[in-house]
């Protein structure tokens, strides 16, 4: 039965090694030259970095292979793993569409082709077989020019079919020359009734309190907690929710240790602030949703009352779950119904 909501998965990082590493021998790419046996390349692929920017590079190499021609080969495997692997009854995939297309053709051309790649991923995502209910966050990007940025929202608000909402990436210590545009983005995308989440408060650089009106949920958002709790207030009036990916800091360099999350966790329920925990890119950590919550009980970071609370935050959360309840919720009236039809029966057969 599946049971859990992923709200925070890069559609780049979300690749396994193993699936990518047999995709490029098959394709025969250059990174297959590179690396012709798979440990060298699962090193490579999973090993931390040094910074956010260095860790964010992998991303290029993924989104380069992630054409229209191969999205569906990816993320039948990607959705099939989820169900099977992680008990996933919802999956929130987030990725900038415009680096989904051909980087010969002019940025018009670009621009163009993109509700074609929302399409493919939002039809591909779509399987009978492995029944999760799944959406779509394009982000606009920090190294996008503005009119590419604009066309992202302007195709989130026409897809709505497969999309719930828009996000700004590309590392956050790099928006600062540009956050007006980033701003007016924002506003401009809640004027067309789009919901927003945003990677922000991530790092120490990340901090941009004018972008926080305008989230309904924050990427990451680790260093509100951490190095600015007078925000918490402000962040549990908005309704807020922290998307926290704990693989993530320690593969970015952004933390030393799991056991700094500690502080951020209970700052968060001190101040009743929601946190969906998630991974980000579960291929490049090669981790399951499931692993995640294990590692936050086992290093004591949370208890399993605090692990049931961030599991509902996430459903709560959602931008397109289409539940008041989350299946275990659901699970457990439909046991109740079956419990009460067989107590039924069998006083009826008592009474004969």
């Amino acid at each position: 039965m599946a049971l859990y909501a992923e709200l925070h998965r890069h559609l780049g990082g979300s690749v396994v090694p193993r699936i990518l590493w047999r995709y490029l021998q098959r394709n025969d790419s250059d990174l297959a030259q590179r690396f012709p046996a798979y440990p060298e390349f699962e090193d490579f692929y999973t090993r931390p970095r040094s910074t956010l920017d260095e860790y964010l590079e992998l991303h290029t190499l993924v989104e380069s292979v992630q054409t229209a021609e191969a999205l569906p080969y990816f993320i039948y495997r990607l959705v099939r793993g989820a169900y099977i692997f992680e008990n996933l009854a919802y999956l929130e995939l987030r990725y900038t569409p415009f680096l989904r297309t051909p980087d010969h053709l002019t940025q018009s051309q670009r621009i163009d082709l993109m509700a074609e790649i929302v399409a493919i991923v939002g039809k591909a995502s779509q399987l009978n077989e492995y029944p999760i209910v799944t959406s779509q966050i394009l982000c606009m990007h920090s190294r996008l020019p503005y009119a590419v940025n604009r066309a992202i929202v302007d195709l989130a608000a026409q897809s709505r079919e497969y999309v719930c909402a828009i996000d700004v990436a590309g590392g956050d210590n790099h928006y600062g020359e540009r956050l007006d545009e980033f701003v007016e983005l924002y506003a401009y995308a809640r004027s067309l009734g789009l919901k927003t989440t945003g990677h922000l408060y991530e790092t120490r650089d990340g901090a941009y309190p004018e972008l926080l009106p305008y989230l309904m949920r924050i990427g990451h958002g680790i260093q509100i907690p951490l190095e600015h709790p007078h925000l918490l207030k402000e962040v549990a009036e908005r309704g807020q929710c922290l998307e926290v990916c704990p693989t993530t800091y320690l593969q970015t360099g952004t933390l030393d240790d799991i056991s700094q999350l500690k502080l951020v966790f209970d700052r968060c329920f001190d101040a009743g602030v929601d946190i969906a925990i998630c991974t980000d890119n579960a291929g490049l950590h090669n981790v399951r949703l499931p692993f995640e919550y294990e590692n936050l009980l086992t290093h004591n970071i949370i208890d399993f009352e605090q692990l049931q609370a961030c599991q509902d935050a996430a459903f709560r959360h959602a931008f397109a779950w289409p539940y008041q309840q989350r299946p275990a919720s659901l699970l457990n009236g439909l046991l109740k119904v079956e419990s009460d039809r067989d107590s039924a029966n069998a006083y009826e057969i008592a009474q004969r």
